[in-house]
């Protein structure tokens, strides 16, 4: 009897103790359920929303004769031409942005790394086209950069001319003649900095004392870069890329007003076409799906990023 009392007992304290343990499991989580219930409300109620109208053949000029039409969008955005040609010219910016801007980080970052007298304003500086609005640098290099007329580009090649004596080198159009080029270095510029800053954060965190001992065994600056540094940047090399893709591929700005989607479709992506398709040919169901497709495969590479953030986190941990 002793012993079933006291078995009543212990089944009793485990569960009050089950219980607090909960209820203080609750209270800790309490502070964050209204951001929680802010970002449902926020993003999940709109992208639900995005996935029902995409199952509609739906004009906004005709928005009474909607109809149910189930994954017919979804076919029309993998079969139509110009949406491919769209995920071609999203690619082709995304990858030609990333690597260049990764490559000019790196050179950046390893600059940085080194002490010299005025560091410090140098970063803030290289910092800077970062921090600037991407409309603002778009219309800073469409106005200011590019133009035909009174741009630092032609100014500049008008000045070299001048030094050999002629009175005015020719007018280019940079954005009608080169509009890729164009929308990748703008937005190169505006990337470079992103990736500097990864990057530089792991030069830093490399151990001075591995460094130190290539020295001493008399190992190159090239070599020790190229066998110690770089691998020990790959993980923040990955890092860089899957998130700066995860930025460019959404690119909006700069291609609305630098080149306009143009000459023809040359330079449009699929957000500037998921916009036309809207507000151009106002066909909501269709402009739904491509918007679902792009943010699934966005969420594809973000997967791809948190698991490297994880493993990068883990390393750090289990130094």
């Amino acid at each position: 009897m002793v012993t079933m009392a006291e078995s009543a007992a212990e089944v009793d304290a485990r569960s009050r103790m089950t219980k607090g343990g909960r209820r203080q499991r609750w209270l800790r989580r309490a502070p964050l359920l209204p951001a929680l219930v802010l970002v449902i409300v926020v993003t999940q109620l709109p992208f639900l929303t995005t996935l029902v109208i995409s199952s509609f053949q739906w004009n906004v000029l005709s928005p009474g004769q909607r109809s149910f039409s189930g994954l017919t969008n979804y076919v029309t955005v993998f079969t139509d031409e110009r949406l491919r040609s769209a995920a071609v010219n999203t690619v082709t910016l995304t990858a030609s942005v990333v690597i260049l801007s990764l490559l000019l980080g790196l050179l950046l970052a390893v600059l940085l790394d080194r002490k010299f007298v005025g560091r410090g304003l140098a970063r803030t500086l290289l910092i800077a086209p970062f921090l600037v609005m991407p409309m603002a640098a778009a219309l800073l290099w469409k106005h200011a950069i590019y133009n035909p007329e009174y741009g630092l580009i032609n100014g500049t090649l008008n000045a070299v001319w001048q030094l050999f004596g002629a009175d005015r080198g020719p007018v280019i159009s940079w954005v009608d003649s080169f509009p890729m080029p164009a929308l990748v270095a703008s937005l190169v510029w505006q990337w470079t900095p992103f990736m500097m800053l990864i990057l530089l954060a792991g030069l830093q965190s490399q151990s001075n004392d591995v460094l130190e001992a290539a020295r001493v065994d008399g190992a190159s600056g090239v070599a020790t870069f190229r066998f110690l540094t770089l691998p020990h940047l790959r993980r923040y090399l990955e890092l860089a890329a899957l998130l700066g893709a995860i930025y460019v591929v959404q690119a909006f700005d700069h291609v609305f007003t630098i080149t306009q989607g143009g000459p023809g479709a040359a330079t449009t992506n699929l957000p500037y076409e998921i916009y036309l398709t809207m507000f151009r040919e106002y066909e909501y169901g269709e402009a739904a799906a491509a918007g679902v497709v792009a943010v699934v495969g966005t969420i594809i590479v973000s997967i791809f990023a948190l698991r490297v953030v994880s493993s990068l986190f883990h390393e750090e941990v289990t130094r």
